[in-house]
């Protein structure tokens, strides 16, 4: 695992799910939508839309990071995921307390936006809003997004997490760069043990039919 400070380290190996571990509900196991397919971590819910959430974690716990990878999205995939950071599952519960920089290739404008999964939130926290309920007006001007066929069809996602602060960036332009002091480390998170350190994870939304790709995870600890 990466020490404190450390240089770039690699989160996947490129052709195995060494590391990872699926965490979804009793009825939904046995259903392989996470696989590496091309050298990428893989969801694929396409015509299989009846399940319950499904998240793809790292089994290392980090605080403060930098965390950088590449996704790939499909014009005919309907379907919602996210990049968890600092989170914990709750098996008795089948939740994924945390906070989750969306990845949304429907409407891209979200991707890089904060969505708190944490069950005392379940909202936006950047833009801050009351719910899950968005819309263009939030975008960020001068995002850009490529789909699968579009150059190389990969966009490229940074995220720092250092202290209550997390910024993401996406095919280089600044999505959020917010401070959290109240969110993060509020009762609700404190109560789960989510917000300012856990897991790294990568979300299939219940329901959803989803086709996704991310590669070349690297993480780099801060001091």
């Amino acid at each position: 695992m990466p020490e404190a400070g450390s240089e770039w380290v690699s989160l996947f190996d490129g052709s195995t799910l060494d590391g990872w571990s699926v965490a979804c509900t009793e009825e939904d196991k046995g259903k392989g939508f996470w696989k590496v397919e091309d050298g990428a971590l893989t969801a694929d819910s396409m015509g299989q839309p009846e399940h319950n959430y499904f998240w793809l974690l790292h089994e290392g716990e980090f605080s403060d990071f930098e965390l950088r990878l590449k996704v790939r999205g499909f014009r005919d995939s309907p379907g919602n995921s996210g990049v968890q950071v600092r989170s914990r599952y709750d098996s008795e519960e089948g939740w994924l307390d945390g906070p989750q920089v969306d990845v949304h290739p429907p409407d891209p404008f979200r991707v890089g936006l904060v969505y708190d999964e944490t069950r005392t939130e379940k909202r936006w926290i950047y833009p801050s809003l009351p719910n899950w309920e968005i819309d263009e007006s939030y975008a960020t001007p001068g995002w850009t997004w490529k789909y699968s066929g579009e150059g190389d069809g990969w966009n490229d996602i940074h995220i720092l997490c250092e202290g209550t602060r997390i910024k993401t960036t996406v095919n280089g332009t600044v999505i959020t760069d917010e401070d959290f002091a109240g969110v993060l480390d509020n009762e609700g998170h404190r109560a789960v043990n989510a917000g300012m350190s856990g897991h790294i994870g990568l979300q299939l939304h219940q329901n959803d039919e989803l086709r996704i790709q991310y590669k070349d995870i690297q993480i780099r600890t801060l001091d």
